[in-house]
Formats: C-alpha cells, structure tokens, sequence
C-alpha cells in the first residue's frame, strides 16, 4: 500500500466525517438543572442531596448566584459527579439509535497492490471512527513504499490465517487467528502475510 493510498482512504473517510462540531460556553445554572432534572429531582430533593438550601441552588440554576468551591463540591457530590464534570458539555445531548448493517460481500471495496479493503458501515456519515475488513496480499516489506502513518488510533484483529504487523518503534509480531493489537497510527505501520494464503483481519481507525 502507498503512503498516496492510505491517505487518500484516511482522506474519504474524514471527509465523510463532517466539519468540526463547535460548542457554545457553558451555562453553570443551565447545567446544573439539567443534571437534577436529569435524575427527576426537585429542586428540594436536590438541594437536600447536595446539602444547600433550597434557595441557593435555585439562584445558582438561574444564574442569580456564583456558587463558592465549597457549594460546587456539595452540588457535585450531590449529583454524583465530579467538579470537572459540571463544567463539561456532554458531547451528545440525546440517543441518535443510529445503526449501519453491511452482509458479508456488501463493503465497499478499495484494492491496492499490498491489501484489498472493504470499507464497512459506508451509510453512517459523520463517523467516529473507520471500520474495514481487509485482505492482506503482500508478502514482503519491500513490497511497501515505506511506512503507512496517518493521524488516530487502530485496532487490528486477525480473522484468519497469520500476519507479520511491522512498527516503527517495536521489533515485528506475528498475530494469528483471535490476536489484536492497538497502537497509534502516527507511527509508521505495515502489515504483511506470512500464511499461505492471504490473511485477512479487521481493521478499525478513530477518525476523531
């Protein structure tokens, strides 16, 4: 696989991923009643959770009152999170249920001269990550226009038959049928087939 091939795999996929998601500052009080009303708390349950007056927490959920370290600890410990967490905007505000099925021989192939990709899940835009089953036809490192990097994290886990994964920092392992490996991407990578017939794993890159 050329360094040409892999990005321009890695490339299809971020596009697809979608522009980056900007969030907006963090309302302290807004938050904060989203947690209570969260667990279905009133704001006197609450409030006797967190060991505050029913008052203090209502102008802190308004936006009446900066509450001290002291209040934050108590709404934390009341909540059942930590101080950092109250300041964090979730990520995803509600359950998408989004799923992708793809039958066997249904991804979406990508041949090289050293593997033969089937990009997996290809009716998700926006992914997180990349998941593809690959055939691994090449035999040799020399087979390879040097190392293949790419930004993110990868998973590999060895469907059939025997592959050597060559690193940058690491000496060669062989990884046979069930072995996985989980390493970062910047580091140069390679993988080769030492069974007689071509191994074929899944791969799994984050394209966060």
């Amino acid at each position: 696989m050329t360094k040409e091939d892999n990005a321009q795999l890695i490339r299809v996929a971020r596009d697809r991923h979608g522009e980056p998601i900007h969030t907006e500052p963090l309302d302290l009080g807004e938050r904060v009643r989203d947690l209570r009303k969260g667990h279905g708390w009133t704001l006197e349950q609450a409030a006797k959770k967190a060991g505050l007056a029913r008052s203090t927490l209502s102008k802190i959920e308004n936006g009446q009152m900066s509450p001290t370290y002291d209040a934050l600890k108590k709404l934390a410990q009341g909540l059942g999170i930590s101080v950092p967490q109250l300041f964090t905007q979730p990520q995803n505000d509600k359950v998408t249920g989004r799923m992708s099925v793809t039958r066997q021989g249904e991804g979406a192939a990508h041949a090289t001269t050293t593997y033969e990709h089937d990009l997996l899940a290809e009716g998700l835009t926006k992914k997180q990550m990349l998941p593809y089953r690959a055939r691994i036809r090449a035999r040799d490192l020399e087979e390879f226009d040097g190392w293949v990097r790419h930004d993110g994290e990868e998973f590999l886990y060895v469907l059939t038959g025997v592959v050597r994964l060559y690193t940058e920092f690491y000496e060669p392992i062989e990884l046979r049928r069930g072995d996985s490996a989980y390493y970062d991407a910047t580091m140069g990578h390679n993988v080769i087939s030492v069974s007689e017939d071509d191994a074929t794993i899944l791969w799994v890159t984050s394209l966060a």
